[in-house]
């Protein structure tokens, strides 16, 4: 019986679910350093699906929409379509009354909603070897700010893992894990 519920459970689960590779997810963000110059939060009608800002600017979250789009994960799709099927879960922080496929996928505390719902989030641990290659890590910068980072292969020199992330200057490789509240962790099936 537990192996056949183990079955349909594998079986329900979004086709996405089984194939983002972590290492693959660092090298996807990598690649936006040197590219994505800007920071840009300024709104802009998005295609759909697959829509995106120019690959010269963009918000924190956009690292992380790309180097996903990268493994055939469209969170743009994704977070539209499960805010629509459950959008009493999502935050009101923008006194949202609908979806809007434009700039939902590019909201934290949207992204975070969405992780938690597939099942993904972890708890937050301030113990370096908790966090691995490829897990996305949620922050409170203060006042009302959020920020969002996919933690990289690389470490600093005290062991540290280094963030891609973009916080105003581009997409960056840095040791900002423990510099601010973390506020969600998250990891894709192994």
């Amino acid at each position: 019986m537990r192996h056949l519920l183990l079955l349909l459970l594998f079986a329900l689960a979004p086709a996405w679910a089984a194939g983002i590779d972590p290492q693959r997810l660092v090298l996807d963000a990598r690649s936006q350093v040197g590219v994505t110059l800007s920071y840009d939060p300024v709104y802009r009608q998005l295609d759909y699906p697959g829509g995106d800002v120019p690959p010269s600017t963009g918000v924190c979250t956009d690292v992380v929409i790309r180097a996903l789009r990268e493994q055939g994960l469209d969170l743009q799709k994704s977070v539209h379509e499960d805010m629509r099927a459950h959008f009493a879960l999502y935050p009101k922080n923008w006194g949202l009354k609908r979806t809007d496929r434009n700039i939902d996928h590019r909201r934290v505390p949207n992204l975070m909603t969405w992780f938690k719902h597939q099942g993904m989030a972890l708890e937050v641990s301030d113990k370096p070897a908790d966090y691995r290659a490829g897990d996305i890590v949620t922050w409170d910068l203060g006042r009302g700010l959020t920020h969002i980072g996919i933690v990289s292969d690389r470490s600093s020199p005290a062991g540290v893992p280094l963030v891609l992330h973009n916080i105003g200057r581009g997409t960056r490789e840095e040791d900002i894990l423990f510099g601010f509240a973390i506020t969600g962790h998250y990891r894709f099936a192994d």
